[in-house]
């Protein structure tokens, strides 16, 4: 299997990832999901360690509900591999935004995203979503790290 990522490949799934990036700003669960697969599984931030796609749905509402602003979140060092029908993505994201308590949120995840070409349109089967943590024992999340 030859993996690359060619050019109507890569502009569609930037295409997904636009769309989105704009179903966070705007705190749109149902187009979130929309870009899912049926079997979507996601690996987040949020506890548990595995969410399927109901779980993620509600989780994500209540994250939404959670923030005053929108919340934006820039892609940088985005990069596609293609293959067939399958694809993934890696980057380094920054999410930032204005939670309902005013707390300012803006830090630096690492996102894995795995996609199913499905009817002849890209949609997201797996998201994996990270931060580094300290490993001097304190096991604190790294939420202080920039690229």
């Amino acid at each position: 299997m030859d993996w690359d990522a060619d050019t109507d490949t890569e502009a569609q799934i930037k295409r997904l990832i636009h769309t989105w990036t704009e179903a966070l700003r705007s705190r749109d669960v149902e187009a979130l999901m929309a870009a899912c697969t049926q079997d979507f599984v996601s690996f987040d931030l949020a506890p548990p360690l595995r969410h399927g796609a109901a779980d993620y749905r509600e989780g994500m509402q209540q994250w939404f509900a959670s923030f005053a602003s929108p919340i934006v979140c820039t892609v940088s060092q985005l990069e596609i591999t293609s293959a067939g029908g399958i694809a993934f993505s890696r980057s380094l994201n920054r999410v930032s935004g204005r939670k309902t308590s005013g707390e300012e949120i803006d830090l630096w995840v690492r996102a894995t995203i795995c996609y199913r070409r499905i009817g002849g349109e890209w949609r997201v089967a797996h998201e994996h979503v990270s931060v580094p943590f300290y490993m001097d024992g304190s096991f604190r999340a790294a939420v202080d790290l920039h690229p």
